[in-house]
């Protein structure tokens, strides 16, 4: 049985049958995460969420221990990881209220730790396709048998915040083909997939970024309006999803779950002891 660690904000993990429920504090060697993890169990799915930003939203996107968040759910035997979060739409026809699937990203931020690894232990892991297909594969068969409307695929821009673009820059990242703007989701996968963790996420439109006519001035009144009228079809979501997911027998087997077989770089005997014992929870299976 997998367990689903699901990264989001608090409306998320508020759904109706779900028991066995509680608080649990994780401490990990990168730190403490944003928050406790709430444990809960939905029919047989053992689910795990994590506010990303805190309870209350008290932590801005570039200060987000994102390695501590993915220790945390590794140490408690997530397998899993279904990201959810708020994005701008940098197309016309994903209207606020779309969630797109994102299947690739563009990394635009300048201040985060982006890997478990380092001087001592060195590994380079595949990113060609950052998210996994097999759970977002899940995702959007629940997404079309909700009837949710929703994109499949779409390249994620991640800048660094906590600042909205400019107009120059939303101009920009349209140039590039870009589908939707947040500021969250990397280097999340990136942690991810380096702590062999299938990943996906879905990106809820809430705005359409600045470069819109009619959507020149982004506020966070306006995102939190769409935001809150998003909480339910996510919870819903989430539901429907959750028990595909603990069930997936092919999930052994997803290429996520391996992709240190031939990360590793440094050689045997030159791997800093203390760097070795700070990653076995992330590297165990290959050290």
């Amino acid at each position: 049985m997998n367990r689903i660690g699901i990264i989001g904000g608090s409306g998320v993990y508020d759904l109706d049958g779900l028991t066995d429920t509680g608080w649990v504090r994780v401490d990990t060697p990168w730190g403490a995460p944003s928050d406790e993890v709430f444990l809960g169990t939905l029919g047989e799915a053992q689910l795990a969420f994590l506010p990303r930003h805190g309870r209350g939203h008290r932590i801005p996107p570039s200060q987000v221990n994102y390695r501590a968040n993915i220790a945390a759910l590794k140490s408690l035997g997530v397998t899993d990881v279904l990201s959810v979060s708020a994005v701008g739409g940098l197309r016309a026809d994903l209207a606020p209220g779309t969630f797109v699937v994102v299947d690739q990203y563009i990394d635009r931020t300048t201040r985060r730790e982006a890997s478990f690894f380092g001087e001592g232990l060195v590994a380079h892991v595949a990113m060609a396709h950052p998210v996994c297909g097999r759970l977002s594969g899940h995702l959007v068969r629940t997404l079309q048998a909700r009837a949710i409307p929703h994109a499949v695929g779409g390249t994620y821009v991640c800048i660094e915040g906590p600042q909205f673009s400019t107009l120059a820059e939303s101009r920009l990242y349209r140039s590039w083909n870009c589908d939707v703007i947040g500021m969250t989701n990397l280097p999340e996968a990136r942690l991810a997939r380096e702590a062999e963790l299938c990943y996906a996420s879905v990106a809820m439109v809430t705005d359409f970024d600045c470069w819109h006519p009619d959507h020149d001035a982004v506020t966070v009144s306006a995102i939190i309006h769409v935001l809150l009228a998003n909480a339910k079809q996510a919870r819903e979501m989430v539901a429907d999803l959750a028990p595909a997911i603990a069930g997936d027998a092919h999930a052994a087997n997803c290429s996520c779950r391996h992709v240190l077989d031939h990360a590793l770089i440094t050689a045997p005997d030159q791997r800093d002891p203390v760097m070795i014992e700070k990653l076995r929870g992330i590297a165990g299976r290959v050290l």
